[in-house]
């Protein structure tokens, strides 16, 4: 309650105080504002005590609430005709948002039913603030179970890419010491140290994954997805899937790239999966500009592949939560996720599938500027 002249303050807030109302009476609008910092229900202004600077400050303060928050103020009036004066002070007032006028002398029922019903409006506020606090947390442990879902299904490929050549090392080395001649023994010595220099990539390209830089980076699309291939090469070729790739030369674009490479992983498992019988899995970069948002330069990254489609049931839903073609195989969380990265890129990804006769297969289309919010936090441009 702010009233400096009078003896409003001290009798509205004993008016208050009878009806279970905790009320302050303050001496000036800026010791409301910075007791408004600290939280409060609602302000009660004379106008009198309202000043064309102070209106200004107040408009700065409501200006910077959170998004949930429209603190209402209830300003006391003085009583009098609508002449050219009120108007004047009308439109200065209009900036101070959620106003409640109430012309004196009010009502004492008038005055408490007001202030109760502003106290239930910022209420309901805090609930939404609350509720959207929940929500990002719940957000987060999703992102953070499909993140833990990705790195086991990586442990699982890896174990399985690892696997096939240390066993032909085991074998090569058998052949080693059985050989009859030291041309033979060179032969499967080099044949054996293929192998491993195979397994030294497969775990060079998982520490690349885990060991990702966490601000964002330039980097080559197209480096990302031929270490994501890299670790699905087994899968790939136990499907007999062929890879057909068409990376034109791009510029790089800024981006944290362990989210990428998150991204493609995504993208290239559901190919595998929708492919377990073979088909052919299409891969292409190119630099791109996207018209339908001021024509922003950037590339676009499509993955197709020649799978059973995706129901158009499905289909509609398909970047929601939870929202999986997997069955019980899958977390549903995938392509929510994907979306995410995307949008945090300032990028845009859409899906085309038909599951009705005839087939033609699931493509993904992903436009990602060359340089997007994520420039802000950095103060990294992108450059050609």
């Amino acid at each position: 309650m702010v009233a400096p002249t009078g003896r409003d303050g001290p009798l509205i807030c004993s008016l208050l105080s009878s009806k279970d109302i905790l009320c302050a009476n303050l001496p000036t609008a800026e010791a409301a504002r910075i007791q408004m910092k600290l939280g409060v229900g609602v302000v009660i202004l004379a106008e009198e005590g309202l000043t064309r600077p102070d209106i200004g400050q107040w408009t700065e303060e409501l200006a910077a609430q959170p998004s949930w928050s429209d603190l209402p103020i209830i300003l006391l009036t003085v009583a009098g005709a609508v002449d050219h004066e009120n108007q004047r002070k009308e439109l200065y007032r209009q900036p101070l948002g959620n106003l409640i006028l109430l012309e004196r002398p009010v009502r004492p029922e008038t005055l408490v039913s007001t202030v109760q019903a502003a106290l239930r409006s910022r209420r309901r506020q805090y609930q939404i603030r609350d509720y959207l606090v929940e929500n990002l947390q719940a957000e987060a442990a999703l992102r953070t179970a499909e993140k833990l879902a990705v790195a086991g299904r990586l442990a699982a490929s890896i174990a399985h890419e690892i696997n096939n050549p240390l066993e032909a090392v085991v074998n090569l080395l058998y052949l080693v010491g059985a050989s009859s001649s030291l041309e033979e023994s060179k032969c499967h010595a080099q044949t054996a140290m293929d192998e491993l220099a195979r397994v030294s990539e497969i775990v060079t390209q998982t520490l690349r994954f885990h060991r990702e830089p966490s601000k964002p980076v330039m980097v080559q699309v197209a480096e990302v997805v031929d270490s994501a291939l890299v670790l699905y090469q087994r899968r790939l070729t136990a499907a007999r899937i062929v890879i057909e790739k068409d990376f034109r030369e791009c510029r790089p674009v800024l981006a944290r790239s362990g989210e990428l490479r998150q991204l493609i992983l995504n993208l290239v498992g559901n190919a595998v999966d929708a492919m377990a019988r073979g088909g052919t899995l299409k891969i292409r970069i190119t630099n791109s500009r996207e018209h339908t948002n001021g024509s922003r330069a950037g590339i676009r990254l499509t993955v197709a592949d020649t799978g059973p489609g995706i129901p158009p049931a499905i289909k509609k839903r398909l970047f929601e939560p939870f929202v999986s073609t997997k069955g019980n195989n899958g977390t549903g969380l995938g392509l929510w996720v994907s979306s995410g990265i995307v949008r945090k890129h300032g990028g845009t990804i859409q899906v085309k599938s038909s599951a009705l006769s005839p087939v033609t297969g699931t493509v993904f289309s992903i436009f990602l500027p060359l340089q997007s919010e994520l420039a802000s936090l950095t103060g990294l441009a992108a450059t050609a």
